[in-house]
């Protein structure tokens, strides 16, 4: 199995396989609640991308984020806040946080220099101790001389010098970063114009219809952290997994509640990043409760996702607890709701037990082969030209529009460019992309069509 925080091996520019140049460095921030981790990660990785809200329990997961200093290149791991007494879902995000320093090369240790050391920061040195892992030891929120000697205190840890930092206002980051660098081994020599990768797949969803669930049975491991409380991930969370003999990157994210503009705090933000992470994507994977009506929520993501020209697969989980009737209102709902993205393949399955999840990567293929077919100019136009002679333009005010020529300048979505001799109607555009989709597939994937009426010459 890929582990999640190793880059694919580069490729030369014909396709064989370069030397093997090893993992680039994995750095892992842990610490008690609300100390200020991801403050600091998004003061390392220099862009505002970890979610932040001044609340305990914000960050629940392992996220990796990639990072640059000093022209050194790192993955920076943040994770959720490391409290050792925890019980319930508290306990997992202790538990990913563990993961995180297993997996890691260095571990970037965060304490509050205004609280001091408190006994599960202590409980806390003695895991990384016994992990053997070098520690670099940040003493955050020193905003100005007279917190910094606080922050000296925290030589009674064990664990060397404290760099007194504000995550906020970047004071001490970069001697810090030259520590993180000396703790770090040698990352491999930068690979400039590596193409291709694994394809990536974002799981959306409205909160708590099992996306983390998904992605754990499909990397066949607990790799982010699942709870019945609706809202658990928050920032998104990038996985290489295999499937198939193949990798692929997913990307879980935080349930779209509402809308963007009237969402506050973290989940303001969480929404931004799941938005981002459906333009990151090539396929999304649009997780809904089987169980549950199709509610205006998952018509607003599907909308996202079709603005944003992606290729899209929906799966109804918890296909475990959908009773007959509730199958036969369920078909009923597709047939009204999901009326405008027909084209995208639908399966049934239950994330928990694992039950028909390999039916995704068959899944996935189709969409992404619909998503990156081209047509030839000439099947096109002649397919054009059958259509029109079929089902021609109706006649509008003495005017019948007629298509004059067709192109497809590019895939990823499928775009056609309709050269025409007047304006065609929004129905006879729906007209036509029914019929291509009849004609050449396209499954999973929407069709982008744009007209050029011909402008009238001036006498």
């Amino acid at each position: 199995m890929t582990e999640g925080y190793n880059l694919p091996e580069p490729a030369a520019a014909d396709g064989s396989p370069e030397e093997v140049l090893g993992p680039i460095p994995v750095l892992a921030v842990v610490g008690r609640p609300n100390v200020g981790k991801s403050t600091l990660v998004n003061r390392i990785i220099g862009r505002r991308e970890a979610v932040v809200q001044d609340i305990p329990g914000v960050t629940r997961d392992r996220v990796s984020y990639d990072a640059n200093w000093n022209g050194r290149a790192f993955t920076v791991v943040d994770t959720g806040g490391w409290d050792p007494d925890a019980r319930g879902l508290a306990a997992a995000i202790r538990d990913q946080a563990e993961i995180a320093v297993t997996l890691a090369d260095a571990v970037l240790f965060v304490v509050d220099a205004a609280v001091g050391i408190t006994d599960a920061d202590e409980a806390v040195v003695k895991i990384l101790r016994k992990s053997g892992k070098p520690v670099v030891l940040a003493a955050n929120k020193v905003d100005d001389q007279r917190t910094e000697a606080e922050a000296f205190g925290l030589w009674n840890l064990g664990l060397g010098e404290p760099f007194p930092v504000s995550a906020l206002h970047g004071r001490g980051s970069g001697d810090m970063l030259d520590a993180i660098l000396a703790a770090l081994p040698e990352p491999p020599p930068e690979q400039l114009g590596t193409l291709g990768g694994p394809r990536r797949i974002a799981i959306v969803g409205k909160p708590n219809v099992g996306k983390s669930s998904l992605l754990n049975k499909l990397a066949q491991e607990d790799r982010v952290v699942v709870d019945n409380v609706a809202g658990t991930t928050v920032d998104p969370v990038d996985e290489l997994i295999e499937l198939g003999g193949r990798a692929w990157r997913f990307i879980d994210t935080a349930g779209i509640r509402k809308r963007v503009k009237e969402a506050s705090g973290h989940e303001y933000y969480a929404s931004l990043r799941t938005s981002t992470a459906i333009d990151r994507a090539e396929v999304a994977v649009l997780v809904v409760d089987g169980g549950q009506s199709i509610s205006e929520q998952d018509v607003r993501i599907i909308q996202t996702i079709r603005e944003a020209g992606r290729a899209l697969v929906i799966a109804f989980n918890k296909w475990d607890l959908v009773d007959e009737e509730r199958r036969y209102y369920l078909e009923r709902e597709i047939e009204r709701e999901l009326v405008q993205v027909q084209w995208a393949p639908r399966i049934n399955i239950t994330a928990r037990t694992g039950w028909h999840v390999d039916r995704i990567v068959p899944a996935l293929d189709k969409a992404l082969e619909g998503w990156e077919t081209r047509i030839g100019t000439g099947a096109l136009n002649a397919f054009l030209g059958r259509l029109v002679a079929e089902h021609p333009h109706p006649v509008r005010s003495g005017k019948q529009p007629k298509i004059l020529f067709g192109t497809q300048p590019s895939t990823a979505p499928p775009t056609f460019v309709l050269f025409t001799s007047g304006k065609l109607e929004a129905s006879y555009e729906r007209y036509i992309e029914r019929r291509l989709r009849e004609e050449f597939g396209f499954v999973g994937t929407p069709i982008v069509l744009t007209q050029r009426p011909r402008e009238k010459r001036k006498r």
